[in-house]
């Protein structure tokens, strides 16, 4: 299973930024799709799922509020719309995948992942 992100880049503090990411070849409804990052010198942090079957969606804490995920299953596509970035989302974002019922997102359990894509958010 090949996760790849696109959309990440460099923006000023306030700005916003959307990744995607595109599961080909997937039964889409049968997982849990999400994305966790890891900044430099700090632990992975999960930060965001969806669960295409249903539209079931997860924030952390961190980026509730200005964050949204969503997905359109038709394209088995992820998106997750970053808006009001601050310096501190500055990180490696992944998209990962987990098999419902099985893996546990918010504890950034996950059977497939991404590649990763730098999100970096200057002050």
């Amino acid at each position: 299973v090949q996760l790849v992100e696109s959309g990440g880049g460099l923006v000023q503090a306030g700005g916003s930024l959307r990744l995607s990411c595109v599961v080909p070849g997937f039964t889409f409804e049968a997982y849990y799709i999400g994305w966790t990052r890891q900044a430099p010198g700090k632990e992975r942090e999960a930060v965001s799922y969806i669960s295409p079957s249903d539209g079931t969606t997860w924030y952390a804490d961190s980026v509730k509020g200005r964050f949204t995920i969503s997905s359109a299953n038709a394209k088995n596509t992820v998106y997750l719309q970053m808006s009001s970035l601050r310096p501190e989302d500055t990180a490696v974002y992944y998209c990962a995948a987990g098999r419902r019922g099985i893996t546990a997102p918010i504890l950034d359990q996950y059977d497939f992942w991404g590649q990763g894509i730098q999100v970096t958010v200057s002050s």
